[in-house]
């Protein structure tokens, strides 16, 4: 499990072995304060694969050549991610209105064309979709008709469907006032039938809330049980209008995270859901990020501490929000002719991620002096431990002895570096930038090992993808 140090050295038994033979002190750390890390193997959770960190854009990119199979760049950055989930929706989707007879690629229409090419996307890239239809602005006949085509188009490319956006906020927008939870309920429960009519073997989630979880999605979760496979619920951190959106605020810890994650695990658990609970639309700070902090390496250093802390909290998944070439956040930057523009920094962190997250998320334990450090675990089924540490102090470096607790034989590391945390350029993983077009020449480093020991020089503001075995 995830620890925020808050520890003396003073109390820490002489139990990890570094490449030298003997235990780290201050004597032998050179620049970098010594740290332990200790894996405990004994009660594995959540188990991770590549379909937890998925991506999210809005739906009216179906009306941009983006998604086509023919985005050699695009698939080559979502294939390097392993076979994935994607989530089309966002605010857009009650604004895009579904035209059968429509010539495709059209502002605020969704053509089968435009679902024909997203089809062709998927299967060049290997992931699948949740599909949203407009509850906004639409009639539940329009979205059974547009349910009905795109399961027919994406086949078994389709994970399932999603009924509106951000529901909770439809009062004053797209409903009058005094619309509330017994409003919706009663009006999704007539898009989700006409859609079943349609599509008898439709997946259904929801509700995709923005936030609202104990008057909205906790007791949909209950009420819908019978409807639904998924649970989904919306995150950011803060505004990204706020001066108090800060990188250093992104990178502390987040009780109000631990706290609602606790809540919707127990949601998903007590209405039996197969599917759990997943954040379908999540990211740093929204509003569409704060400038120079959710397009920065910061976002790469606090994605990974994001994406284990959902995974500890008995998530299913996420979908990281993104689109476009603003300022703001999005993993992958395009413009609007469908151009990848460039793999941001956030992007470089769901990479460490993917390449550690192939197992059963085991407990990491650190002991040290009070630092910004967190680490995590992961035990694969190759027999290998993948260990993730990320160091987010500005000044401090760490020299960090780990304990995989198994007898090694061979361990290797791959380190995510930036500049600066304010840094939108120069950050590197395993020594190389993910390019544009989705190339990566990085590679891991060898590091020497000593009986169920290895050492890491872990510099400030970075992160190590530790492979032992």
């Amino acid at each position: 499990m995830r620890r925020f140090t808050a520890f003396t050295i003073a109390c820490l038994p002489l139990l990890f072995v570094t490449a030298c033979g003997k235990s780290s002190s201050a004597t032998d750390a050179g620049a970098g304060v010594p740290v332990s890390v200790a894996v405990d193997h004994r009660q594995p959770s959540t188990t991770l694969d590549s379909t937890f960190a998925g991506l999210s854009y809005e739906k009216r990119v179906l009306t941009l050549p983006l998604f086509s199979a023919s985005n050699a760049p695009l698939v080559a950055l979502f294939r390097r991610l392993g076979p994935g989930v994607l989530r089309l929706g966002g605010n857009s989707v009650d604004e895009t209105t579904w035209t059968p007879g429509g010539a495709g690629l059209v502002s605020g229409e969704i053509a089968p064309a435009d679902v024909d090419r997203l089809a062709a996307f998927l299967h060049a890239a290997g992931w699948q979709v949740i599909y949203a239809v407009n509850m906004g602005t639409s009639t539940p006949a329009v979205a059974a008709e547009e349910a009905s085509y795109a399961r027919q188009a994406l086949g078994d490319r389709l994970l399932g469907f999603e009924i509106g956006n951000e529901v909770d906020l439809y009062r004053g927008k797209y409903r009058p006032a005094t619309y509330d939870y017994a409003a919706f309920r009663q009006e999704w429960e007539s898009f989700a039938t006409a859609i079943r009519t349609a599509v008898p073997d439709a997946v259904l989630t929801g509700p995709a809330s923005a936030s609202h979880v104990s008057t909205y999605t906790v007791p949909f979760a209950q009420d819908e049980a019978a409807r639904i496979r998924l649970l989904t619920q919306h995150y950011y951190v803060g505004n990204g209008q706020d001066p108090s959106s800060t990188i250093d605020k992104l990178l502390q810890p987040d009780p109000p995270l631990t706290a609602e994650l606790a809540v919707l695990a127990a949601a998903a658990h007590s209405a039996h859901l197969a599917g759990g609970y997943r954040m379908a639309e999540a990211n740093s700070y929204y509003n569409g990020g704060s400038l120079g902090v959710s397009d920065a390496y910061g976002s790469a250093l606090w994605v990974i501490d994001f994406l284990f802390s959902l995974a500890e909290g008995g998530a299913s998944g996420v979908n990281l929000h993104g689109g476009g070439d603003g300022p703001g956040y999005t993993p992958i930057a395009n413009d609007t002719a469908g151009n990848i523009v460039a793999a941001r920094p956030e992007y470089h962190g769901v990479l460490l991620f993917a390449l550690a997250a192939r197992g059963q998320l085991v407990s990491a334990t650190v002991t040290g002096p009070a630092i910004n450090l967190s680490a995590y675990a992961v035990d694969r089924s190759d027999g290998s431990t993948a260990v993730v540490l990320v160091n987010k102090d500005r000044a401090q470096g760490l020299r960090v002895s780990v304990d995989v607790g198994r007898p090694l034989t061979s361990a290797q590391e791959t380190m995510l570096t930036g500049p600066a945390l304010e840094s939108t350029t120069g950050v590197q993983l395993g020594g190389a930038p993910v390019e544009a077009d989705g190339g990566w020449s990085g590679a891991a480093t060898s590091l020497s090992v000593s009986g169920t020991g290895t050492r890491i020089d872990l510099p400030p503001i970075s992160a190590v993808l530790v492979e032992a075995r």
